[in-house]
């Protein structure tokens, strides 16, 4: 699959069955980094094996951090308060979830590393997080363009007089970076670490996934309201032993919009009412566009309409802040509406892995959509029956497009993936259980 240049998806009437989620993205690249800075030894199953793993636990070798994996989701790593490695050039692809937590980290220890990655991560803003590490006193440069990596990182000298402040409308994984590295800088400095947040706060479900697995690694956070939160002095993490890495919930969404739209039922394993991401919250999406959401403690399970009998979903009119990745699966979900659909809150799209707003709406609008937008909110009108066209779906190097992009194949017209190798990022063998749970003849 990494090496076609597109999949041609079959007509698609029905979907049913389960699928074991793989693990989630965003806990692994969190949990590898707290087990390489914690005291003792973490055994962790369950992680992800995508690019962005994999470009996390480069990372962490080429640190001489002590690592053992042993496949099948499960490594184990020997942590320590500092990398042992002092300089390094570390390429860290178009891994979000690597680069703003690792610079965080690498600048409040000091040393000398460059931070690179591909020309996409290069147009990906990261001055936020940079402007709040250097008032802390560490020493960072940018050897491109203002703003943005690639990062050449020095030895600084840490300390301020009070708060350190930071936007929060531009990406939660800022504030998440400051966090994790934060108890490198108390350590160093023997001072709590308070970082207040200007403005609103984005994507908190994902600031609640740091805090909780950081508490699990034994350091607590104070949070204000989502204005202020509080580090303390000495903080120090110290290894659980053992951590089971979560199913991805942003996964789990494509899955359940097979199930919504292809009669169901599909269950999804791995994550459910007890999850810790916030992701979760897209199978209520579902209940308000009709669909019939099932909670286990580690399960969901939807069950819904047949778009191929002509059935639709209610038209929808949301805030997608909280849960903008799954946000991208509702607005292919739009295509099967009995309405327009407008999804609000957005914005942090645009900062992704592509220009998300922009994608999504040229790619809906090949299959005959009414689509249009602002700087933050996409409105989505259905194609009528008679108005759908054949489409070639770019997936702009953007997993996430290639994923929600495969629900169109449940339309009439006939839909090519362009590079579904992209999904290589987060879910390498998405398109083979999608085809496990999708059928083309229409059941009796």
């Amino acid at each position: 699959m990494s090496g076609a240049s597109f999949l041609d998806l079959p007509r698609a009437v029905q979907a049913r069955g389960t699928v074991s989620l793989p693990g989630s993205k965003s806990i692994s690249n969190r949990v590898l980094l707290l087990a390489a800075l914690a005291e003792g030894t973490t055994e962790i199953s369950g992680l992800l094996d995508s690019d962005d793993t994999r470009v996390m636990l480069a990372a962490l070798r080429a640190l001489r951090v002590t690592l053992d994996e042993q496949g099948e989701g499960r490594v184990t790593l020997r942590g320590a308060a500092r990398f042992a490695q002092p300089s390094a050039d570390l390429f860290l692809g178009n891994a979000g979830t690597a680069v703003r937590p690792l610079t965080a980290a690498l600048a409040l220890m000091g040393g000398d590393y460059r931070i690179s990655g591909v020309p996409r991560m290069h147009e990906r803003p990261i001055g936020d997080l940079v402007d709040a590490l250097r008032a802390l006193g560490a020493r960072i440069d940018y050897t491109g363009q203002e703003g943005y990596p690639p990062l050449h990182i020095g030895s600084g000298t840490l300390g301020t007089h009070g708060p350190v402040r930071m936007p929060g409308a531009v990406s939660s994984q800022f504030l998440t970076a400051m966090l994790l590295a934060a108890p490198i800088y108390t350590n160093t400095v023997g001072e709590p670490l308070v970082i207040e947040i200007v403005g609103e706060l984005i994507s908190k479900p994902y600031i609640e996934i740091t805090l909780n697995l950081m508490a699990r690694y034994g350091v607590t956070v104070q949070r204000d309201g989502w204005s202020r939160f509080t580090v303390p002095a000495n903080a120090c993490y110290r290894s659980p032993g053992r951590i089971a890495v979560e199913g991805d919930a942003s996964s789990a969404s494509y899955f359940l919009a097979l199930g919504a739209i292809g009669g169901g039922p599909v269950r999804v394993q791995g994550v459910g009412r007890d999850s810790i991401q916030g992701d979760v919250a897209f199978a209520r999406t579902l209940e308000s566009m009709g669909v019939r959401i099932e909670f286990g403690a580690d399960w969901i399970e939807s069950s819904g309409v047949r778009v191929a009998r002509g059935e639709t979903l209610r038209a929808f009119d949301a805030d997608f802040n909280l849960i903008p990745d799954a946000a991208m699966t509702a607005a292919a979900l739009a295509l099967f509406a009995d309405g327009p659909c407008r999804l609000r809150n957005i914005g942090s799209w645009r900062v992704k892995e592509t220009d998300r707003i922009h994608a999504m709406q040229t790619e809906l609008a090949k299959l005959g959509a009414g689509v249009a937008s602002g700087p933050d909110w996409l409105e989505v009108t259905p194609p009528a029956p008679d108005a759908w066209r054949d489409a070639e779906i770019e997936t702009w190097d953007d997993h996430r497009m290639a994923m929600s992009m495969s629900l169109a194949a449940f339309g009439p017209a006939a839909v090519r993936i362009l590079d579904p190798g992209c999904v290589s990022k987060t879910f390498p063998t998405y398109f083979d259980v999608y085809a496990d749970l999708v059928g083309g003849e229409e059941p009796v």
